[in-house]
């Protein structure tokens, strides 16, 4: 049966336990219930008190598409309220082969503690001395753990980010390609696993077996109805495969909707130099791979081998996000820059929409020139090293604007606010200033039907309908989470009258249940609520519920549009 597994930090031993009242929950309802019911929501989020929580989906390890995904979760060092950071890599795949549902990180080391090596098995836990791994970037230090516990070992790795408690540190996971680049991005989670001297953890390589389904004629039937759902979709079956989310640059662009130069324009003249497009001819004339699922399973496979000059492998999982904040969101036009900066991003294990706000308000505040792109890799070459403008830059985006004296920072609640300008996209903009995670677009992404007119078709540039769209696909994106499926199913569910009740089926076939879709409403909106009594109780309010002031005041060409929400206006997009 699966199982929660507790670790302390401290005092370095592990107990398995029953899910009892967690039961019924995965993936971002189960991470964002244990932190709001036993993390104190006033604590620091690098004390004693945090915990690190990570959890596979309610569909972990049952074989369905794309439901390969873990939640982390924790108070977040960037924000300071509640966070469930979603990543790809093989991780949720492999706990359920050793009945593990989550994974609790408890504790503190003392003071002066070294960090360690965690390697987990069906039937304990074994701390290891990780001083040969130390201070490395993630990549050598994958490669020395491969070289221990083999080629396929199963990691999860604080980069030198997090080793330092950096608040925009991710949590590098490996992915089915032997690399350690699928990330917990957003939040500095990072950080609460550094602080609890966790350099790396590792799953036993021969870990084996797969979770039966209650129903196996059911789950099956269901199962192939959920693959045929996902290929059946232009998006998820020809778009995202052919060029990645980077298929968005040019899209965006268009719509005038690209942040430009720390968010003052809409549109990037040298676009097509960054655009998906051109990033899919870059890989086929280098022998790279245009499309790989970010884990066993993935029939969408967005990912791709992104290979330098030479045709040596140089990155993975090239975002359109990467591309936009290293890209138009600072004026590079270099392509290949942009993708040493998202490897360099990766080894330190930082987040790259952070970064590539961080770089632009660097920028803004005369640290570099706009558009020097050399300069910004040398820049995130310091994060990790004792030099102290590593330190600003890995402590992210308002710390940047501190540090350089500028007062245009495009955050909410402490964390930057990723790849659309909520001018243009004011769907995407509601999710920004509303959800519990601080600035996200994935939490409600209501970019799908504001621009790509998936699920229907509200005007962008509009107020009317969007604070209903995002509440709403805020609900549907934290019931996605919290089965484990990737975010990117949510372009065919909401286009096929089915889709929703086909993920009913699998989970009420796997697990021998009637799960209907009230139930998987409720899922997401009891997550919510979760998340937001948390950052009540952390000090957050309503005033935390909106965009910088800039926003407001300056007009966005090509549109001349402004935000124009209020407060009040905003908050009925809350559950």
């Amino acid at each position: 049966m699966p199982r929660i597994l507790r670790i302390n930090t401290r005092t370095k031993e592990f107990k398995f336990e029953e899910l009892g009242e967690y039961a019924g929950l995965g993936g971002r309802a189960f991470t964002s219930r244990l932190v709001n019911k036993e993390v104190p929501a006033d604590c620091h989020p690098l004390s004693a008190s945090n915990k690190l929580v990570w959890s596979t989906g309610v569909l972990g390890g049952s074989g369905a598409s794309n439901s390969g995904r873990l939640s982390c979760g924790a108070k977040s060092p960037l924000t300071g309220g509640i966070k469930e950071s979603n990543s790809g890599g093989q991780f949720a795949q492999t706990m359920p082969r050793l009945d593990i549902h989550a994974i609790v990180f408890e504790d503190k080391p003392e003071e002066g503690a070294g960090f360690s090596i965690v390697e987990i098995y069906a039937d304990r836990v074994e701390f290891k001395d990780a001083t040969p791994i130390v201070g490395m970037d993630n990549y050598p230090a994958h490669e020395e753990l491969k070289k221990i516990y083999g080629d396929k070992v199963v990691t999860a790795l604080a980069g030198p980010a997090g080793e330092q408690c950096l608040s925009a540190s991710t949590i590098q996971f490996s992915d089915p390609h032997l690399n350690p680049a699928r990330s917990a991005g957003r939040g500095g989670l990072g950080a609460v696993m550094g602080s609890k001297k966790v350099k790396a953890v590792v799953l036993d390589p021969a870990a084996k077996g797969r979770m039966q389904p209650a129903d196996p004629e059911k789950f099956k039937a269901a199962r192939k109805r959920w693959t045929e759902i996902l290929m059946g979709h232009p998006v998820t079956s020809q778009g995202l495969p052919g060029f990645g989310t980077a298929i968005l640059v040019n899209i965006i662009n268009e719509a005038g909707a690209l942040p430009t130069k720390n968010f003052r324009g809409g549109r990037f003249d040298k676009v097509a130099d960054i655009s998906g497009e051109k990033i899919a001819e870059v890989i086929e004339s280098r022998n790279g791979k245009t499309k790989e699922g970010c884990h066993t399973g993935c029939v969408i496979q967005c990912s791709q081998r992104y290979n330098d000059k030479d045709g040596n492998y140089l990155t993975s999982g090239f975002e359109y996000e990467t591309v936009w904040g290293f890209g138009a969101n600072c004026l590079i036009n270099d392509i290949d820059d942009i993708a040493t900066m998202d490897r360099i991003c990766d080894e330190k294990g930082v987040d790259t929409i952070e970064m590539g706000t961080t770089m632009a308000v660097v920028m803004d505040g005369g640290g570099l020139e706009w558009g020097d792109s050399k300069g910004a890799i040398e820049l995130l070459k310091k994060i990790g090293s004792s030099d102290p403008m590593g330190r600003i830059m890995g402590n992210g985006t308002e710390m940047a604007g501190r540090a350089f004296g500028v007062d245009r920072i495009p955050t909410v609640k402490g964390q930057s606010l990723p790849a659309y300008d909520p001018r243009s996209v004011k769907g995407v903009g509601v999710t920004y200033a509303t959800t519990p995670m601080g600035g996200d677009h994935t939490a409600g992404y209501a970019v799908a039907t504001n621009i790509l007119k998936v699920g229907g078709d509200v005007d962008p540039l509009s107020k009317e309908g969007q604070v209903e769209l995002s509440k709403n696909l805020q609900i549907a994106t934290a019931a996605i989470d919290s089965l484990g499926l990737c975010l990117f199913v949510a372009f065919a569910v909401l286009d096929t009258p089915d889709a929703v009740q086909c993920m009913c089926d699998l989970v009420s076939a796997a697990h021998g249940i009637d799960f209907t879709a009230d139930d998987f409403i409720a899922m997401g909106v009891n997550a919510l609520k979760d998340e937001l009594d948390f950052n009540a109780k952390a000090g957050f309010t309503k005033k935390d519920d909106q965009l910088p002031r800039f926003f407001s005041e300056e007009k966005l060409e090509p549109h001349n549009t402004i935000w124009d929400y209020s407060i009040e206006e905003l908050q009925a997009a809350k559950v």
